[in-house]
């Protein structure tokens, strides 16, 4: 096991550990964000995570990260998601590349809750990936009291 030795320190860390219900949670407009790693979180340089849950008839508005390329995995429900203009339906299991600075959203038109993981490198502040400008839901009037 010679090849441990020229790991970096970090590496060597003991196993971290964010459980789903330990992580803060950010709601808007129903759509709610539960960030099991914020940029710079448990030591990590390259990666932000977070598990979303968008309700029956939720969306994301169109948008984009221009640094970071971001992968979904959709964990239960079934919803579309469209990238740089392509619309496809996803359900569990389904992995979605996003490249970095391509236009994208996820929406649920399924049946039930729709629950997907998103992972951003280099990492993406929360507050930049689910603001009140990216949220929206189908028959939801938004004012200023929903802040």
């Amino acid at each position: 096991m010679r090849w441990l030795s020229s790991l970096p320190i970090w590496y060597k860390a003991r196993v971290l550990v964010r459980r789903l219900s330990e992580a803060p949670v950010e709601e808007w407009h129903r759509l709610r964000a539960r960030v099991l790693m914020d940029a710079g979180e448990l030591g990590s340089r390259n990666l932000s995570v977070t598990w979303l849950e968008l309700p029956v008839g939720a969306e994301q508005s169109l948008h984009s990260h221009e640094e970071a390329e971001q992968v979904y995995v959709i964990v239960s429900g079934s919803g579309s998601m469209s990238v740089a203009g392509d619309t496809q339906q996803v359900a569990e299991g389904d992995l979605i590349l996003v490249p970095p600075a391509t236009d994208h959203s996820i929406a649920n038109d399924g049946q039930g809750e729709l629950a997907c993981v998103s992972v951003q490198s280099p990492p993406v502040a929360a507050s930049e990936l689910y603001s009140d400008q990216l949220a929206e839901v189908s028959g939801y009037d938004f004012d200023d009291d929903d802040l």
